[in-house]
């Protein structure tokens, strides 16, 4: 369980930190790009047995497969960004939250790696899960509404298009990110080997990332400062911890994803408002309270085996 609390306060740390990207003016793809530099090398002071990067197959399926989930890292993360400006905020909270059915549903369907017997109550308590990620993510905002009504109604056509593909291929993104991770820890990595495969992953991101990062910088233009490097490597450090633990998690639970995604998101999602209220003094409207108390009730009907009820 400490792995599992670990994960989500290094999770809800990489969350209060892009919030504060805007008002440091840091290059959110810039700093997204520079923070997988930072993972490698905190993945390198975590790794106890550097020899494993001598006696590891670089042409190896494994290798080149958790190469390309690196690609992926920097997929979701321009997804993410793209949502939440083209889109909002909302969607984009929402998409990735939800996205926690897809490991969950591969996990017990097609890897079929649980840990224990699912019953009832924990399939009732996954459904109640997404409601409460759904609810808590939903934010009051009238003036998108009242922007809305005064739209033509072709901007309203291209804005409803936005609405369904931007969130979905998040949600999607998001959602193959996780599955990959638990299938290929699990197939390709032995338990000692959980750092060897993330900073090969990372390694992945750092290719295809800095690729596009000098495409922007040389041909189009955009200014690289200082603040978005540093911002990066800020970034970088929990962002390769959180999904540390979150794999020794996986392993402490048998790697069972439809036990683990689920708690951890609504645990990431509890922690994160009471941070985001005592930091950044944020309210929660009615529906995220309900969603809040619905995430408590899921928890208990998910893992109440575990919890000895």
């Amino acid at each position: 369980m400490l792995y599992f609390l670990l994960s989500v306060l290094f999770t809800v740390a990489l969350y209060l930190i892009m919030r504060a990207f805007p008002r440091y003016k840091v290059h959110s793809f810039h700093a997204v790009v520079f923070n997988y530099y930072a993972c490698v090398l905190t993945g390198l002071v975590l790794t106890p047995d550097l020899g494993l990067f001598r006696n590891a197959v670089w042409n190896s399926e494994g290798t080149l497969v958790t190469l390309a989930l690196g690609g992926m890292f920097v997929v979701t993360f321009m997804l993410i960004g793209l949502t939440a400006q083209k889109v909002s905020v909302t969607a984009t909270s929402l998409a990735g939250n939800m996205s926690l059915v897809i490991p969950v549903l591969f996990g017990l369907f097609v890897f079929q790696n649980n840990n224990k017997e699912f019953t009832v109550v924990n399939y009732a308590g996954l459904v109640i899960a997404l409601a409460a990620l759904a609810l808590g993510a939903i934010q009051q905002n009238n003036k998108d509404a009242a922007s809305a009504t005064t739209t033509s109604s072709a901007n309203s056509v291209s804005r409803a298009r936005l609405l369904l593909i931007l969130p979905l291929l998040t949600f999607l993104a998001a959602g193959t990110n996780n599955t990959l991770i638990n299938y290929l820890s699990v197939k390709y990595y032995a338990a000692g080997e959980t750092t060897l495969f993330m900073i090969i992953a990372c390694s992945g991101a750092i290719l295809i990332g800095s690729v596009i990062l000098l495409f922007r910088v040389l041909v189009s233009g955009e200014k690289l400062h200082w603040r978005s490097i540093l911002g990066g490597f800020i970034l970088g450090v929990p962002n390769f911890l959180s999904l540390y633990f979150l794999l020794l998690a996986l392993a402490s639970f048998s790697n069972s994803a439809a036990f683990v995604f689920p708690i951890y998101n609504i645990l990431t999602m509890l922690v994160s408002a009471g941070a985001a209220w005592l930091i950044y003094r944020e309210r929660l409207n009615q529906l995220n309270k309900f969603g809040l108390l619905l995430a408590v009730i899921a928890i208990i009907m998910i893992s109440y085996q575990e919890l000895g009820f």
